[in-house]
């Protein structure tokens, strides 16, 4: 309507021609706008429709669920008399354990429970007769008064007990060969480590003494508590690491083919290549992040210290050496040299040259000999 009042006031202010122009447009906007009245008119129908058809479901949706509330309340309801009535017979029932209780233990104080056949002898007898019949029973148990009256319960009891120890013995019998099978497992394995760690500090102790003595040759010797008879194949297949008593060392500083010697034969200097090789043998097996090393070669002669020496600077390139010494041939392969002096009774470390250190030794040799 404000549009067509609009157009009307818009006709009284154009010309003619203008106004015929306008009033075919017009005419055509107002049919389009009937038509889509006519158009929205009929949505509107149509959604009226479907709005009476979801308020009818609506009302049926409503009147189910009032229909389940009313189910659920009841359902709630007879929960709650399920329960009390639970709780009753939960009383009942234990009132009723009490009472078996009670009745069992009365059994128990009137001893074994008579056969089948006693109580249909005695179910036809009257009060009286039964009564009788007891007083007769009683006379005759008197005569029985020092008698166990429970020696059938204590050996049911006994009986049990015994069953379930006898079944507790073999239970533990299956842990007991559980157990040795797996120490005997663990023994092998034992075994094997304690074979394995020989070899190799056997294999590595051989070559690092013909390195330090190349004239000579040295082995590990596995001691066993075993008759020094028995081979070592025997000896290696004896699972029993309790056979394994210590490691002997031979060595011979001669030629290959001289009287090989243990330990307590050899001399001092000796000993302390023997004791240098097995080092460098076990720090081959079993790194360690560094050696400290205190006048190794204050007992060995130029040429096993020049061994010592080349072993140590061969086996620098994967652990650190730190050696004190008063002898030239360490320090000829050291990377560092540090020297100790001594002013006013306080000692001084302070990094030196090779050429330092040496002359320091031959300084500290001279002395020594004078």
């Amino acid at each position: 309507m404000r549009r067509m009042e609009e157009l009307i006031q818009a006709l009284q202010e154009m010309s003619m021609g203008n106004r015929e122009r306008q009033l075919e447009l017009s005419e055509a906007h107002l049919e389009e706008v009937k038509t889509n009245l006519a158009k929205i008119n009929s949505d509107i129908a149509l959604q009226n429709q479907k709005i009476t058809e979801a308020a009818e479901n609506q009302k049926a949706a409503m009147l189910y669920l009032d229909k389940y509330k009313f189910a659920e309340k009841r359902a709630k309801e007879r929960l709650e008399e399920d329960l009390q009535s639970l709780e009753m017979i939960g009383i009942r029932l234990n009132t009723i354990h009490r009472n078996i209780d009670e009745i069992t233990r009365k059994i128990m104080e009137l001893g074994p429970l008579p056969n089948s056949a006693s109580i249909a002898k005695y179910g036809k007898l009257s009060t009286k007769q039964i009564l009788n019949e007891i007083e007769k029973i009683h006379n005759q148990l008197k005569e029985y008064s020092d008698v166990n009256q429970k020696a059938l319960d204590q050996y049911s009891t006994m009986t049990d007990e015994e069953k379930k120890l006898r079944e507790r013995k073999l239970e533990l019998d299956r842990g007991y060969e559980k157990i040795k099978e797996l120490m005997t497992v663990l023994e092998q394995h034992k075994y094997n480590a304690i074979e394995f760690t020989y070899k190799q500090v056997s294999k590595y102790f051989s070559e690092v003494f013909q390195k330090l003595v190349p004239s000579g040759r040295g082995e590990l010797v596995m001691q066993t508590s075993h008759d020094e008879e028995e081979n070592d194949r025997a000896v290696a297949e004896s699972a029993i690491c309790d056979s394994f008593v210590g490691v002997g060392i031979r060595v011979s500083f001669g030629n290959s083919e001289s009287m090989m010697q243990e330990m307590k034969q050899l001399s001092g200097g000796q000993k302390s290549v023997v004791a240098l090789a097995l080092i460098f043998a076990i720090q081959k097996c079993d790194l360690a992040p560094f050696y400290i090393f205190d006048e190794i070669d204050a007992a060995l002669d130029a040429e096993h210290r020049r061994a010592v020496a080349g072993v140590i600077h061969e086996l620098s390139s994967t652990v650190q050496f730190i050696t004190t010494t008063f002898r030239p041939e360490l320090i000829e392969h050291a990377h560092k040299h540090y020297g100790v002096t001594v002013r006013n009774k306080v000692s001084y470390i302070e990094c030196v040259t090779r050429k330092r250190a040496l002359e320091f030794v031959e300084d500290a040799a001279e002395d020594s000999e004078n």
